[in-house]
């Protein structure tokens, strides 16, 4: 064997091993995750069927059905009146609410009547009686529930997870589960709620059956491609309210579970490929999540709109014999979804794809042998671009890689159509195309190109001194997404959207090129990498491409750089007409992910991650302290020869975690004697406040107050201590103030 065989061998293996493991889930490649969804989205909506299932039918409660009968919620009576309606007038098959019904109704006539029975006329004799039979007659709920039963009915509830602190875990009552504990031994590795929004208990007594209506198997895009069919909860087992509105429609069968080894084979969720319904087969993945079979866009089904069922308008033909489920298409309810075949898609018809794939056994399939075929078709490729493209010229192997492809693409749309198996086409596709980029592109000259092409990436995100230093060692940079302790900078001028509106263009784009221009200027002098422009503002980052051990140090000095900076524009500002800048800073370190990301048509060398959001998070309070830079406790714990003025402990929007907030003061060995008492009085103070000694809190940062009029931090305090005096906190209470806004 010789070396360049041996070299093309060793290419083939270093791009099919990553591609192999991530076929068989050793390896994470969230990229080739959002490109299989984008390939499965269009093999979806190229051969949806795009026909009306006439069998299954939307009654809505559309903007007519409110404006004609009055905002939602409906009285429970009104909703019997439809019930009614369904079944006696237009005979419909089966019944299910998209819609929760977990609280008692709240009729105003109840509530007068409760007003009556507090009176004294209520104490003479027969006059209770009356009421209570009133209030028998007027019962709502009693009225929808008498209107289920005995009817092929169907109501939905929700199960919750990851409740808050004071979220109660129950709500309402859930139905009879589909198997009790002890009637199933599937050991499926199911993701169990901690609580639920159930179904009043006499609704839930009175209808068929229930199901839920929540779906949280979003992809990470968000957009529903599957759903659960099943759920465990307490070791029950409790069916989607797609799959208890098929049952009920068909005389509830029992559910029966297929494994891949039989009957008598292993019973562990990775053996599961099908529920079994009667006649009908569900095909399931390993935690009992099916695809969604979308037959179409939106409005695929019948759409009657509920107040022409309520007034008897309704075309029977439609209703008659139907499976209907009542849902909204009103924006206002909040009942709409991002799918692959619409971004606005009632979740009412989600569900409705579901019931009718069941009973059109069109729901896809994708098994857990699937992988294996993938596998198997990887090294095929492997093999043939390896043996094929070295005796081929670049144009005529480009023509036999299109030819793979195609072969591909033809090979896995007819699986898909005639057997209703997702074979995943991404990873065959994006592996033919690096391999054969690979074995193109193999020798010196790519190697030199590639070390080029890097210096002339990065050169438009940092200075041209760490360019060059990046040159001198190329094995120490890359733009490969890896985690790392950094630093990141948010800047951002204050009220630049009222100074902007006093601006003609052209004198804008000049105020923001002067602004933006010394701010850059700063971040490339301390080693920052700029992230990128936000209108009036800047991100920039340190600790990459480049390693930097002090990056919190760098930033803060940038930071307060650049606040000096704006402050020397002052007269310049002035001289041209143009207000005062004020601006904010937001400094946070810790471990981000950095690298090249973005989607397939755009990508940006940049940072994510929990201290990122944090830093965003952090520019923005420094409004609320009036000061001009805010740092996490995380940078200041990583300059310890720094003075910094504890502001806060703060919990911010979208993240649980308290963090302390701090204003960098300047290195200790410069600080004034005035400054480093501030310090030392601040901390003392906030030390009472925590402990709610208010008495001695108030004293020390009114004291602080006279001292530092300009410090509006400690009148902030003072206001708190005052609110807390005629409204105490609660007794676990730390001292940490939430943060409702960004």
């Amino acid at each position: 064997m010789n070396t360049r065989l041996s070299i093309r061998i060793g290419i083939t293996l270093a791009v099919l091993l990553p591609f192999v493991a991530y076929t068989a889930g050793y390896l994470n490649w969230p990229f080739l995750g959002r490109l299989e969804n984008l390939a499965y989205d269009a093999r979806l909506r190229l051969t949806m069927p795009e026909t009306i299932d006439s069998q299954v039918v939307v009654v809505d409660i559309d903007e007519r059905s409110l404006a004609t009968e009055g905002q939602w919620p409906w009285p429970r009576g009104r909703l019997a009146e439809l019930t009614d309606r369904l079944f006696e007038t237009y005979q419909i098959r089966a019944l299910g609410f998209d819609i929760l019904f977990a609280e008692a109704d709240r009729s105003a006539e109840l509530s007068l009547l409760d007003q009556l029975a507090e009176s004294p006329a209520a104490r003479e004799s027969g006059f209770s009686d009356e009421l209570e039979r009133m209030r028998f007659e007027l019962d709502q709920d009693r009225i929808f529930a008498e209107s289920l039963r005995d009817r092929p009915t169907v109501l939905g509830y929700v199960f919750r997870s990851r409740l808050a602190e004071d979220e109660p875990v129950a709500l309402g009552i859930l139905p009879q589960p589909l198997l009790k504990p002890g009637q199933h031994n599937t050991h499926i590795s199911f993701d169990e709620p901690d609580g639920y929004t159930g179904i009043l208990p006499a609704l839930a007594s009175a209808a068929t059956a229930g199901g839920f209506i929540e779906n949280d198997t979003f992809d990470s895009n968000g957009v529903v491609r599957r759903v659960a069919v099943l759920r465990r909860y307490d070791d029950a087992l409790y069916e989607s309210f797609a799959l208890a509105l098929t049952r009920v429609a068909l005389g509830e069968p029992e559910l029966g579970f297929e494994f891949y080894h039989g009957d008598d084979g292993p019973k562990d969720g990775l053996d599961l490929e099908w529920l079994r319904l009667d006649g009908y087969q569900i095909p399931v993945d390993e935690n009992v999540t099916a695809l969604v079979p979308y037959r179409g866009g939106h409005y695929s089904f019948p759409y009657v709109s509920a107040t022409d069922v309520l007034n008897g308008n309704a075309d029977a033909g439609v209703l008659s014999d139907a499976i209907v489920l009542v849902g909204t298409s009103s924006p206002g309810l909040n009942d709409l979804r991002p799918t692959p075949v619409g971004q606005l898609f009632t979740g009412v018809e989600v569900h409705a794809n579901i019931v009718s794939g069941i009973l059109e056994q069109r729901i896809k399939h994708h098994p857990q042998y699937a992988d294996g075929i993938v596998t198997t078709i990887l090294v095929l490729i492997a093999f043939f671009v390896t043996w094929l493209v070295p005796r081929l010229q670049a144009g005529s192997g480009a023509l036999v890689t299109v030819g793979i492809a195609v072969v591909l693409i033809l090979a896995n749309h007819l699986v898909w159509q005639q057997a209703n198996l997702v074979v995943p086409l991404a990873p065959l596709l994006l592996f033919l195309l690096f391999l054969y980029l690979f074995h193109l592109l193999y020798g010196y000259a790519i190697e030199t190109r590639g070390k080029r092409h890097l210096s002339t990436l990065f050169g438009h995100y940092v200075p041209p001194e760490l360019v060059e230093e990046m040159d001198r060692n190329p094995g120490r940079i890359t733009m490969e997404t890896e985690s790392r302790e950094m630093t990141v900078l948010f800047g951002d001028v204050r009220n630049f959207t009222g100074i902007a509106e006093t601006l003609e263009p052209k004198e804008l784009s000049r105020l923001l090129n002067e602004i933006l221009t010394p701010m850059t200027r700063v971040v490339h002098s301390h080693r920052g990498t700029i992230d990128k422009y936000l209108g009036d503002g800047i991100m920039a980052f340190w600790g990459a491409p480049l390693r930097d051990a002090e990056h919190a140090r760098h930033a803060v000095e940038a930071a307060m750089q650049i606040v000096a900076a704006m402050r020397e524009l002052g007269p310049h500002f002035k001289a041209q007409g143009w207000p005062e800048i004020q601006i904010g800073i937001g400094v946070s370190s810790g471990e981000m992910r950095v690298g090249n990301m973005g989607s397939e048509f755009r990508v940006a060398y940049t940072v994510l991650g929990d201290a990122v959001n944090l830093g965003a998070r952090l520019e923005g309070l420094t409004k609320q302290y009036d000061v001009s830079i805010a740092v996490a406790e995380t940078t200041r714990g990583a300059i310890s020869d720094y003075g910094f003025l504890e502001l806060d402990r703060v919990r911010v929007k979208g993240r649980e975690q308290p963090v302390a907030v701090f204003e960098p003061i300047g290195p200790m060995d410069e600080l004034e004697p005035s400054q480093r008492a501030m310090l030392r009085q601040c901390a003392n103070a906030l030390q009472s406040y925590r402990s709610a000694d208010w008495d001695a809190a108030e004293q020390a940062f009114f004291t602080l107050r006279q001292l530092y009029p300009d410090r509006r931090i400690f009148r902030v305090y003072l206001d708190r201590i005052a609110q807390y005096r005629s409204k105490p906190p609660d007794t676990d209470w730390s001292g940490v103030f939430k943060v409702l806004t960004k």
